[in-house]
């Protein structure tokens, strides 16, 4: 049996797709999630072996990776996909910015760091890791200003972990932009965010998965971000 794959963040959509995708293709399966969701049981049904993770309570963050390092001496791969979304307003400005760079950030750097000996180990002959980042990343957002500076942040740990982890761990990012509407935006939304793209329709989860298969296959890419954005910067 192949070393298993890390995913943050599996309780619903992206890393939901990611998790269920790699368990059809027989691989192992290590799961986070902030609160309890109905599809979290229907992972567990499948084989996955799921933790209870808030990357912003104390000690919850280094439980994890005790409880990683103590069980999975290798690693194929961890997906950085747990992420946040507050806007500026919505609680004080210094705990929108710490809540966002602790999750989009400071998470992923300490995971990987914590976690490299076990995907030197579990290299076939190489290693992943994988930032889901975001399409505001290279724009920025008005509404959105610490979580597009916290992806920002992130796509440039991709840069320096690549760095330090080659050649047998390769380390890559996907930026998507709009990949599934939520249920209760509304028609007006809908319309104004199909027209920023060249590809007016959601990319869908897929997509992405489309993208960590190529990733995972490649022997030779590294340091890279993989932009699923419908062509929203020729738009």
């Amino acid at each position: 049996m192949s070393a298993p794959v890390l995913i943050t963040g599996v309780g619903k959509r992206i890393g939901l797709h990611l998790a269920l995708s790699l368990l059809e293709q027989g691989v192992p399966v290590i799961g986070t999630y902030r609160s309890e969701r109905p599809a979290l049981s229907g992972l567990r049904a499948e084989g996955a072996e799921l933790h209870q993770c808030d990357f912003c309570a104390p000690g919850s963050l280094d439980s994890l990776i005790s409880a990683v390092r103590d069980s999975h001496p290798k690693l194929r791969a961890v997906i950085h996909n747990a992420s946040d979304w507050l806007t500026e307003g919505s609680a004080p400005e210094d705990e929108v910015m710490q809540r966002m760079m602790q999750v989009h950030v400071a998470a992923p750097y300490a995971l990987n760091l914590a976690l490299s000996d076990a995907l030197q180990r579990g290299a076939e002959p190489v290693s992943d890791i994988i930032h889901l980042t975001d399409y505001v990343a290279d724009t920025g957002s008005a509404k959105h200003i610490a979580y597009a500076a916290s992806k920002a942040a992130l796509a440039n740990l991709t840069l320096s972990f690549a760095k330090r982890f080659a050649p047998t761990i390769k380390v890559n990012a996907i930026a998507p932009a709009l990949i599934r509407f939520n249920p209760d935006d509304d028609d007006a939304y809908r319309h104004k965010a199909l027209t920023k793209a060249l590809i007016p329709k959601e990319g869908g989860e897929e997509e992405v998965w489309q993208a960590v298969q190529y990733l995972m296959s490649s022997q030779y890419v590294t340091g890279r971000t993989l932009h699923l954005d419908g062509g929203r910067h020729l738009a």
